[in-house]
């Protein structure tokens, strides 16, 4: 059976306030650059698998699309449905590592000695929870990108501290909704600029220069983690055990 030791230990923690929520979620992503470089690194592999598996040709589409003169059917593209889905099941199956993620970086914070196999603790520790939140949350996103993408700015804010409560309080995946959300709710105008500065910096990798996403698109978790430092304050370092 698995459970959590927990002991204090000396660690930063920012003001409640953007700039140093950011200011500090840059200092943690120093300590665990490389492995949030790991973890995407693994996303796009299986996400490079995913496409071959399924006859999906996301460059050929891109140039189809640019042919088309505007009159291109996403949808019909072959292949598409069986990768919608397979893809989709591997970015719910890759949710602990965003979890592990935000371990590595409390155990940076917090001075101890990190090491690989943190990087998968999700997937010992409250596994069905980061699923079923994940998916909860991918619901909920879906949706607001649904309703013309502009909504997914102003509900993104309460699923910020959704993953650092299902590792820190080893919390139920609708509890852990349900803080995010009330915490969100009482402090929005902060929630609400960080998680949208902590987007734009994650995607700059994108905008910037298109491999770029490596490094940049795992910074989100980090600043999740500095929000929770900033709200709930530090979290005491977790030690695991069997």
């Amino acid at each position: 059976m698995s459970e959590f030791n927990e002991f204090d230990q000396q660690g930063s923690v920012p003001n409640r306030d953007t700039g140093s929520i950011i200011s500090h979620a840059f200092e943690m992503y120093k300590g665990v650059f490389g492995y949030g470089i790991v973890a995407m690194i693994i996303y796009l592999v299986g996400g490079s698998v995913i496409q071959m598996l399924t006859g999906f040709d996301s460059a050929s589409i891109v140039e189809d699309m640019k042919s088309s003169g505007g009159d291109f059917n996403y949808w019909s593209a072959p292949g598409l449905p069986l990768y919608m889905g397979a893809s989709s099941l591997f970015g719910l199956l890759l949710s602990p590592l965003y979890v592990g993620l935000i371990y590595m970086v409390n155990k940076y914070n917090t001075k101890s000695p990190i090491e690989f196999s943190d990087l998968f603790i999700g997937y010992r520790q409250n596994f069905v929870n980061i699923l079923i939140y994940s998916l909860l949350s991918g619901i909920i996103s879906s949706v607001a990108l649904a309703l013309c993408v502009l909504p997914i700015i102003f509900v993104y804010p309460f699923l910020l501290l959704g993953y650092p409560i299902l590792l820190f309080e080893n919390a139920s995946a609708t509890d852990a909704l349900g803080k995010s959300f009330n915490i969100a709710k009482e402090n929005y105008g902060v929630f609400l600029l960080t998680g949208f500065l902590g987007f734009l910096i994650s995607i700059a990798g994108v905008i910037l220069c298109g491999i770029g996403v490596i490094l940049t698109a795992p910074f989100i978790m980090i600043v999740m983690y500095s929000t929770y430092c900033a709200f709930l304050g530090k979290p005491r370092q977790i030690m695991y055990s069997k």
